[in-house]
């Protein structure tokens, strides 16, 4: 049996109707942007692996650092015990982020970053006020992960429909424009005794469609948030790591989130790891004597020394000068490149943030993550030998700041080629 047989046999993946689907593509080994399948064949990952895989596949500083710390320590548990690695990548974050950020609670991916988070807000009224808020705001595109309390402050979509009798209530607002930002104020005002917290993914929402929006009305909205002692928790799981174009993308803010959820980029894509940060109002509001304040969650792999050791090398790659070059020459390529497609026919909108590029293609209103559009999309450019993995009509570019020049426009070719072909 092939691999892909083998494969079918015994493995059901993520957001696949099984019944049906293409023959999975074995890949045998990665090497910086590329990716080679079992034939030979070298794919570009042009959206980094579900935008994990910030410096390239099998890098090999990541990878020496993994080893060393294998040969040390693989794993502790994190209750009552530390580890170096787990103090120093929090000694070494929280001077990075925006704002005052104190301490760091670690988990293991992207969902269970925001599950701590939506927990310690919620529990953080419980502690301090005999009349808990409860309610949450949340943009109404928004795609926070897909554990239960991530799937209820997203949008309401197919990938949560089975659940929704499940689900909480939240508060869906429209994202903020000229036109409407004062009536999104009005009605954080009119709910602020109940409003608990205020979710957000910073200035690009990206399983939404890489929707993107300006940077003054969520400072507006984080604002009127603050004056009514709301719970502000920034999202940056895919904006974080320099996506964005800035190290992380509430840095061109004025106001400053409470709580800060990151993963995905955080360990350069090679091991599944989250955080949660949070400021000093929130850490100190689990301070107490009554041990029915303490935040009781944990997870079995919490601060796992060996993800650790790859963010650490992550973080080493990500600050020197050489990324951060290569990142505005990303943005920049992109930015040239959109301005060639920008009003074509076949393309309702075009937009871009830093390395994000986004291409919304005209359907006729027909933009469901099922369309025919997007399967046309995926399989004309998997035959290209490149991976883009649309968002029902959104194509989109979000490759590993080791790409070159030359793939980078390759892939414009393409696209080029897409719009005239397709």
């Amino acid at each position: 049996m092939t691999l892909a047989e083998r494969d079918k046999a015994v493995i059901w993946h993520p957001y696949t109707q099984m019944k049906g689907a293409l023959p999975n593509i074995p890949i045998v080994r990665g090497e910086g942007a590329h990716l080679f399948d079992q034939d030979g064949k070298k794919y570009i990952d042009a959206v980094s692996s579900w935008w994990v895989n910030i410096h390239g596949h099998a890098h090999p500083y990541i990878a020496e650092k993994v080893a060393e710390q294998l040969r040390v320590l693989e794993h502790v548990i994190f209750a009552g015990f530390t580890h170096e690695p787990a103090v120093l990548l929090a000694e070494r974050l929280l001077p990075l982020l925006p704002g005052k950020q104190e301490k760091v609670f670690y988990s293991d991916n992207g969902s269970t970053a925001v599950e701590v988070a939506i927990k310690m807000c919620l529990q953080f009224w419980v502690n301090t006020t005999p009349a808990p808020r409860t309610k949450i705001i949340a943009f109404k595109d928004a795609y926070h992960g897909d554990t239960f309390g991530a799937m209820s402050v997203s949008g309401r979509s197919i990938f949560t429909d089975p659940f929704k009798s499940l689900l909480f209530d939240v508060e869906f607002i429209d994202l903020p424009n000229a036109q409407n930002i004062e009536q999104l104020k009005f009605k954080i005002n009119y709910l602020s005794n109940e409003v608990a917290c205020f979710i957000f993914e910073p200035r690009v929402l990206g399983a939404g469609g890489m929707l993107m929006y300006k940077a003054e009305y969520l400072d507006q909205l984080l604002s009127t948030c603050q004056n009514h002692g709301i719970l502000t928790i920034a999202d940056e799981v895919m904006t974080g790591f320099g996506r964005t174009g800035t190290f992380f993308s509430c840095e061109v803010l004025n106001n400053e989130p409470d709580l800060f959820c990151l993963s995905k980029g955080l360990t350069g894509g090679t091991m599944p790891l989250g955080i949660t940060t949070c400021n000093r109002k929130i850490f100190e509001a689990f301070l107490s004597d009554d041990k029915l304040k303490t935040l009781y969650h944990g997870h079995s792999f919490t601060a796992n020394p060996v993800s650790i050791a790859a963010s650490l090398a992550s973080l080493d790659i990500l600050l020197n000068p050489r990324t951060i070059e290569n990142i505005q020459r990303i943005s920049e390529k992109h930015s040239v490149f959109a301005r060639t497609i920008t009003g074509h026919p076949k393309l309702k909108d075009v937009r871009q943030t830093g390395t994000i590029l986004a291409m919304e293609w005209e359907t006729g209103g027909n933009t469901s993550y099922l369309s025919e559009l997007r399967n046309n999309l995926y399989l004309f450019f998997l035959e290209k030998g490149i991976i883009l993995r649309p968002l029902g009509n959104i194509l989109y570019i979000l490759p590993p700041y080791v790409i070159s020049n030359q793939d980078l426009d390759y892939i414009y070719e393409t696209i080029h080629q897409a719009l005239k072909d397709l």
